[in-house]
């Protein structure tokens, strides 16, 4: 079954709707463009920043609104777990989140959630979406049309591109994520890429144990379905397809296709 159901439980999933109607797990990536471009809008027009400027201060971004944060008392606790805290005068600034400075910020379209961090050497670029209590870490990059769901984390010189994270995904260390699905609870080991474009020109072909589905994508990298985990330094071809509670080895290139939930890729 390639259908998104028998990738993801998408029932608590503030991006369902993304997946509604899709008959294969890789058609929401078709759709992520107009998804996106429909649910944000310029959230920085409050202040004045410049493209590609890394920003000279914190910011805090608190009630829709980005404020400078020189005269904010801030507090670095794990950001998941709800741990960043700002506070004003005194009073706590409930749900709000911050963005240090040095961060690079390119575009105004960006949907930030409650709770976000994203740190000095970071550089987002718009549209994206971040979600409730992820964490952009320092180095890195997002590259445009980043759906990022909540609890994420998006790691040091980590970059992600026209690609969706469902909720608690995490890419912590030096990945690369291009045209692809992490599902939730996914952890990706340090170093782990996806490739996404063939050598060859065409679509990408899905092989199967039912035989060859054609994606209709010229780029498509890896759909990692719910709690998969990588180890260190691991690759994935173009078009790779890893159901529910696997895992891939340290070191290790899954080939292109198919594999089953609860597949040890060795």
């Amino acid at each position: 079954m390639l259908t998104p159901g028998s990738f993801f439980d998408l029932a608590d999933s503030p991006c369902g709707d993304l997946f509604t109607g899709c008959a294969h797990v890789w058609e929401p990536l078709k759709k992520l463009k107009a998804y996106i471009d429909a649910r944000t809008e310029p959230t920085f027009r409050h202040v004045c920043l410049t493209d590609g400027v890394p920003l000279d201060s914190p910011y805090v971004f608190f009630n829709g609104k980005l404020r400078n944060a020189r005269e904010c008392i801030i507090t670095y606790g794990d950001t998941s777990r709800g741990g960043l805290s700002v506070w004003e005068n005194g009073q706590i600034l409930e749900g709000a989140s911050v963005i240090m400075g040095g961060a690079v910020i390119v575009g105004r379209n960006i949907r930030i959630g409650r709770g976000v961090l994203i740190e000095s050497g970071a550089m987002v670029k718009a549209p994206a979406i971040i979600g409730d209590y992820s964490e952009i870490r320092q180095g890195a990059y997002l590259r445009g049309y980043c759906l990022i769901g909540r609890r994420c984390v998006v790691g040091h010189t980590t970059e992600v591109k026209h690609s969706i994270f469902l909720d608690d995904a995490k890419a912590g260390h030096f990945a690369y994520i291009g045209d692809s699905i992490l599902g939730a609870n996914v952890n990706l080991g340090a170093g782990t890429k996806f490739a996404n474009l063939r050598f060859l020109p065409g679509t990408i072909i899905v092989r199967t144990p039912q035989g060859a589905v054609d994606t209709g994508l010229k780029k498509l990298g890896a759909i990692l379905g719910d709690r998969v985990q990588t180890g260190c330094n691991s690759v994935t071809s173009p078009g790779t397809l890893i159901g529910p509670d696997s895992f891939l080895m340290p070191n290790v290139t899954a080939p292109s296709g198919a594999h089953p939930r609860k597949s040890v890729i060795r």
